[in-house]
Formats: structure tokens, sequence, C-alpha cells
């Protein structure tokens, strides 16, 4: 059995409904809900410096400051609540208010995504993702190298992974980006608005260029990535 073959026959027994349901921008979803899923209300504070490391002498201003602490959290939660809505996400990636409700109702019905019974917030199968991303990211969403354009570089030549199994004559990878300080192969994005939400989001990057380069490298860069996938997924502490 072919490497190919083999990769659909795991593909099918991992759910082979997961192939006809999602479409690319899914996968944009449900990587940045992984991102949202790491934060917490504190990451998005303004100012979080630590007033016992200030030498405060001034027990009216230091009360004060815890009061105004309290807001600022409070604050901070709601922007983070507002993060993992519809609304915040359409915001975030560029895609509109409807794609995203259709997106992650394709996700619901094949198990993709659960709704917390805690948080209320969508939660993502980290372990059906993986298996899809591993058996059929590159069946169901190739890519090849194309012309070379100016954009944003993506696979081994993004920070996650530059510097790894990267000749010094190849040329590099990127996506289409008229912003893109680099030259290099174009690679089209899973979905056209990746430059517009990465440039937001240095975690979500790094994400879809690990994705990119199980979808465009041999068999050893494809593992080399998959492995920080499942580093990222599984053992990465939140």
């Amino acid at each position: 059995m072919t490497t190919m073959e083999l990769s659909v026959h795991k593909l099918q027994i991992v759910d082979i409904g997961i192939v006809d349901k999602m479409k690319s921008q899914d996968i944009l979803v449900l990587i940045k809900l992984l991102c949202l899923s790491r934060l917490k209300a504190t990451d998005l504070l303004i100012d979080s410096q630590d007033p016992t490391l200030v030498g405060w002498d001034n027990e009216a201003a230091f009360y004060e400051y815890q009061l105004r602490r309290i807001d600022d959290i409070n604050v901070a939660a709601e922007r983070l609540e507002h993060a993992f809505s519809i609304r915040g996400l359409a915001e975030t990636l560029g895609i509109s208010k409807s794609e995203i409700g259709n997106s992650i109702g394709r996700c619901l019905n094949v198990n993709l995504i659960k709704i917390s019974r805690i948080s209320k917030k969508p939660e993502v199968n980290k372990k059906i993702l993986f298996n899809f991303i591993r058996y059929g990211l590159r069946l169901v969403f190739p890519a090849k190298p194309a012309e070379i354009i100016r954009g944003i570089p993506t696979t081994f030549a993004a920070p996650v992974l530059k510097n790894k199994l990267f000749s010094a004559g190849d040329l590099i990878m990127v996506w289409p980006d008229t912003f893109g300080k680099e030259m290099g192969q174009s690679v089209t994005p899973l979905y056209k608005s990746v430059p517009f939400a990465v440039r937001q989001d240095p975690e979500l990057y790094s994400y879809l260029a690990l994705l990119d380069a199980v979808r465009l490298g041999n068999p050893r860069e494809m593992n080399m990535a998959l492995e920080q996938i499942e580093e990222k997924f599984f053992h990465v502490s939140d």
C-alpha cells in the first residue's frame, strides 16, 4: 500500500463525513479557537504591571490601583468573551459573520467542536482535528507552489520553522500579500483572509505555517511539522 493509499485508508477510519462536509475556512476557525482557548482574561490587560514590584508607599494610591485593576480585569474578560463570539471571530479572521456561523455549525455536525457546558464557549476536539491534519489535510486541501510573488513567508520560511531542513538555494514559499516583505513561490493559503488574520495573531501564524508544511512538505518535513503541531495540541500548558 502506497503512502497516499495509506493516508486515504486512515482518513476513512477517522471519519469520511469530515471530508464531505468541511470547507477550508473551517480549519482557520478551528485553529483560531485553539489559540483563544489558551488565553486568560489577564493576558488581554493593557497594563499588566505588578504593583508589588513598584514600591507603593501611599496606601490610598495602592487601594485606588486595586480598584482600577478590578475594572481592567472585567473589561479584559469582556474582550475575551467577545473574541469567542461570532462577531469577534469575524473581526479577527476576516470572514463574514454568516460564514463563521456556518463553519461552527459544520464543525459541530462532525464533532470537531462541542459547546462547553461550563463556559458556553465552543471547544475544539483536538484529537479528531489532529487525526484529520495527519491523514487528510494534504488530500482534502492540497497546495502546490506557483509563481514568484511578494508575500508572507509560510512553511519552512516562517519563524516557527525557519532554518529547519531548508537549503540555502531553495526559494521560500509565501502567501500572496501586497504588504508582504519577502519574495517567494506563491502558495494559496487555506482561506483567502489568512494574510489578514495572521498579522493580528502570531500564534495563529505559527499554526497555519505548520499546516502548510503538512500540505506541501516531503515525508520528513511533514513529520517534523506534525510533531510540532502535536506538541502544541496536547503538551503545551494552557
